[in-house]
């Protein structure tokens, strides 16, 4: 059976583990020549990655088609997003990879970061005229410098470095978020409580239940749900699943009965009217869609 590849370090290391504290800066070309330029599919379960590309093109690759994406850009891949690349050989820019436990730190004062991030999911832009895009690469070249020095304080530093980087491109997709987000920081802080809460769980829990283990009542979490995301808990939840079925029904051989399982469905056909809601087609329509083939083969 085919699986997506999970990797807790960086692409294609199955042995470094990284530690709590782990940050890593590296140029795009650098390792991804070794590769011939072609990321295959994949995903990192703690590891925010943020892709700035400076020259060049990539194929971006994750649950929809493919995007070609024209430099000058901005990808950021939150933990447990299916991404795959395909650079051009004339590709510049550098990847910054971060673990969740450094970015809860970093963005302990300012959760609505992580909950845009984990929103959104992939972020795009290329607007070179931009003038918070053009200081967004003022401040790489100063966590460049940062990174590779022996500085007194370098920790706090480059914490409050790349806080200003991450609001940043918060602000640069959406200038009018940082000023409707100061007044509601424990909505937020709820809201992404409950987005880890779905993401950690290895079995079914209902939406009451999830809300209780957030010290808050089901009614109140929906509230929550919908003033941060326009829809209700049970939908966000439905849809991280039918996301993570995505990923089984396009990279792997499990029968649609197996993936429903896997996920926690009670049913197979619940499962599948579920996915067809959410996305229109039918899970084994969506599998001939990917591969390519007739569903009634």
């Amino acid at each position: 059976m085919k699986s997506i590849k999970h990797y807790d370090g960086l692409y294609r290391d199955l042995n470094f583990k990284p530690t709590s504290n782990y940050i890593f800066w590296e140029m795009i070309e650098t390792r991804s020549r070794g590769f011939g330029w072609v990321i295959d599919p994949h995903l990192h379960p703690n590891l925010y990655q943020f892709f700035f590309v400076g020259h060049g093109t990539v194929e971006f690759i994750g649950n929809k088609d493919v995007q070609k994406l024209t430099a000058p850009c901005i990808l950021i891949i939150p933990p447990n997003t299916l991404h795959g690349l395909t650079y051009s050989a004339d590709i510049q820019g550098n990847i910054l990879t971060v673990s969740d436990i450094v970015m809860e730190d970093i963005c302990k004062t300012s959760p609505f970061v992580l909950v845009m991030f984990e929103k959104t999911h992939q972020l795009l832009f290329n607007e070179t005229n931009d003038p918070l895009f053009i200081k967004i690469k003022s401040m790489l070249t100063d966590i460049d410098e940062e990174l590779f020095t022996n500085n007194a304080e370098k920790k706090p530093f480059l914490n409050a470095c790349f806080l200003k980087l991450f609001i940043s491109i918060v602000r640069l997709f959406n200038s009018n978020t940082i000023c409707s987000m100061d007044d509601t920081n424990t909505t937020l802080k709820h809201f992404k409580n409950f987005q880890s809460l779905i993401k950690k769980s290895d079995s079914y829990k209902s939406i009451s239940s999830l809300a209780k283990e957030l010290c808050i009542s089901g009614t109140h979490l929906n509230r929550i749900c919908k003033h941060v995301s326009g829809r209700s808990a049970l939908v966000l939840l439905q849809e991280y699943k039918i996301e993570q079925a995505k990923n089984y029904l396009a990279h792997t051989s499990m029968s649609v009965s197996e993936i429903a399982y896997h996920l926690h469905f009670e049913f197979p056909n619940y499962f599948a009217k579920v996915f067809r809601k959410i996305t229109g087609l039918t899970p084994t329509e969506f599998r001939s869609e990917k591969k390519g083939t007739n569903p009634t083969t």
